[in-house]
């Protein structure tokens, strides 16, 4: 997660956070993405998690992010005197912490594939030279496959420790989620409430597909867990009154009010004063808009009050200024690039965005939520609308590689971003996902060890 924002302006109608949202719109020439991924920080000598402040003489996350700042030069940010992330003074990217560790890069809007493909070899590069002296390395996947939640280490963040008191009261899966758990997203751009729209609703419809696509988490404690995406089982748990499908999105009414309305029913986790995160869970964001919040009296909400709590709706595609594809499993450096580039193929291109549409329209709420639920079992074996989802897959991703194609979007070799999404064709033609080959390797070649996925999986 990014930077909690600070912006006291004070809001009192729901027409100023219909606003806040809208401001998002941008025309077509001037869309941009954002890529983020996270990843295990793990000693290489003995494959253990790595502590905040480091063990046995090591560096740990603490160490990375001075490092980091060190050679970045990028400002920190603080949460009660620790370093917690760091942030480009430039406005780029922005490194930030995962409960349980996992080290995340929130990338700088950028225009193409090829950029952000740059950034993450940029900042593998710089991490690798800073992680190197303490024996620390990273692991793409989407579930870690050896630590229990007990061997995790907890990152000295405020408002995780909020967090982690109130999964258990909402679900059962929530801790799994916070501190077991790594994803790869995408940020997109639209131009109009029309078109945010159209692009929530194909997002949502196919977030299922880039799961079964991009899944890579077939390992829990040491074995196979019987998954395909262990993280995407464990969301169909986690606090469902802020996370999954959003079936409202299909109504012939879905707009910018009917999100709002959705988020200001989902109950907050914490409001944000100066240095103060105060716990307010459950409580209400109408009752902070109208002032009248039993844990904050008299207190009125803000901009900044607005944003954190939308920061903390997890829906599979969430909407702010910009709507976040999150529907991934973390992986191995071609997967982290190919996520970006299967959504803005599909999203970014009208003709695909239509043709997208035209494919999964007369898929019902049943229907979407009923594969949502066998995708991380059955992956690309799961079936909808009569149709096996690996026959959907390849059509899926024709429409993207057309998409990108049709973008134009050239490197100084003169090549388009439809390399990027290579990895993810050769997925939807065998029908065999990342996962899948990983647990047949754990089966033969590895002899049922998992400890090999720690140096082919190595970022």
């Amino acid at each position: 997660m990014a930077r909690d924002v600070s912006d006291s302006t004070p809001i009192s109608s729901k027409a100023e956070l219909i606003g806040w949202i809208a401001e998002g719109e941008k025309p077509a020439s001037r869309f941009r993405l954002g890529t983020e991924h996270e990843k295990f920080p793990f000693y290489a000598d003995d494959l253990s998690p790595v502590p905040y402040e480091g063990k046995a003489g090591r560096g740990g996350i603490r160490a990375l992010l001075d490092g980091m700042q060190e050679r970045l030069g990028w400002e920190p940010i603080l949460d009660d005197g620790h370093v917690i992330g760091l942030a480009d003074p430039d406005g780029g990217g922005a490194i930030s912490l995962e409960p349980g560790g996992q080290f995340e890069l929130s990338g700088a809007p950028v225009d193409s594939i090829h950029e952000t493909a740059a950034e993450l070899g940029t900042h593998l590069a710089d991490l690798h030279a800073v992680a190197e002296p303490h024996g620390i390395r990273f692991l793409g996947l989407g579930h870690s496959p050896l630590w229990t939640r007990e061997q995790t280490p907890v990152m000295p963040k405020r408002r995780y420790k909020i967090m982690a008191n109130y999964m258990p009261k909402v679900g059962t899966r929530g801790l799994d989620m916070m501190f077991r758990t790594s994803t790869v997203q995408v940020n997109l751009d639209f131009a109009s409430e029309a078109d945010m729209v159209a692009k929530l609703r194909v997002g949502l419809a196919l977030q299922p597909l880039a799961t079964a696509l991009f899944a890579a988490s077939p390992f829990s404690e040491g074995k196979l867990n019987g998954l395909q995406s262990m993280r995407s089982e464990i969301w169909r748990d986690t606090d469902n009154a802020r996370s999954g499908m959003l079936p409202f999105a299909f109504n012939e009414a879905m707009s910018y009010e009917a999100y709002v309305d959705w988020a200001l029913d989902v109950p907050m986790y914490f409001v944000k004063r100066g240095d103060v995160y105060h716990d307010v869970t459950g409580a209400s964001f109408r009752d902070l808009l109208a002032g009248r919040l039993a844990q904050l009296p008299g207190e009125r909400a803000t901009m900044s009050d607005w944003a954190n709590h939308l920061s903390t709706l997890f829906p599979e595609a969430r909407l702010k200024r910009y709507i976040e594809m999150r529907g991934a499993d973390a992986g191995p450096v071609e997967m982290l690039n190919a996520l970006p580039a299967f959504w803005v193929g599909l999203l970014y291109d009208e003709a695909s965005l239509a043709a997208a549409w035209d494919l999964v329209r007369g898929w019902n709420a049943e229907e979407r939520q009923r594969l949502r639920d066998d995708v991380p079992k059955a992956g690309l074996n799961a079936r909808i609308g009569g149709r096996p989802l690996r026959e959907i897959a390849r059509e899926v991703v024709e429409l993207s590689r057309a998409g990108l194609a049709r973008r134009a979007r050239l490197d100084a070799q003169g090549r388009d971003e439809t390399s990027y999404l290579e990895p993810v064709m050769a997925i939807a033609e065998s029908g065999r996902s990342l996962a899948e080959r990983l647990a047949v390797r754990q089966q033969g070649a590895w002899g049922g060890r998992i400890d090999p996925v720690f140096s082919e999986l190595v970022l």
